[in-house]
């Protein structure tokens, strides 16, 4: 399969830099297949498993906000959070989706705010959990 090079960079810095065969992400319409050859094209990240296939083995990461674009061959994904799936802690996103539905059961009591972010908060800690199993 004809490859391309792909980068994954964070705030917290570069997490893969070389060549792939395919990108599966999340944005924030749906899920988009990036292959070799692909058109030029940006689009924002939503929260999502993604699926990058390196030398015929699929590795699978959670992946949380940012952008995707791809010029002249060359595929950046920029997010807020990136996580490799060996590199989840299965416990803590546990704990963590614990932790918002705690909140959520009192949703009657939350703000506007409070309750979209403890929704972000479950939603995250549920892709962690995908993205590691």
């Amino acid at each position: 399969m004809a490859t391309y090079h792909l980068q994954i960079v964070t705030p917290d810095g570069l997490y893969y830099d070389g060549e792939a065969e395919k990108l599966i992400v999340r944005s924030t319409t749906g899920d988009v297949c990036i292959l070799a050859h692909h058109i030029n094209y940006v689009t924002a990240l939503g929260m999502g498993v993604a699926k990058v296939t390196i030398d015929g083995k699929d590795r699978r990461a959670a992946c949380v906000g940012g952008m995707l674009s791809v010029h002249e061959g060359e595929v950046k994904l920029v997010s807020t959070t990136f996580e490799w799936s060996e590199d989840i802690d299965l416990e803590r996103a546990q704990r963590a989706e614990e932790r918002a539905k705690e909140k959520l059961a009192h949703r009657d009591t939350l703000g506007d705010q409070e309750l979209a972010l403890a929704e972000a908060k479950l939603k995250r800690a549920l892709i962690r959990q995908s993205a590691a199993k």
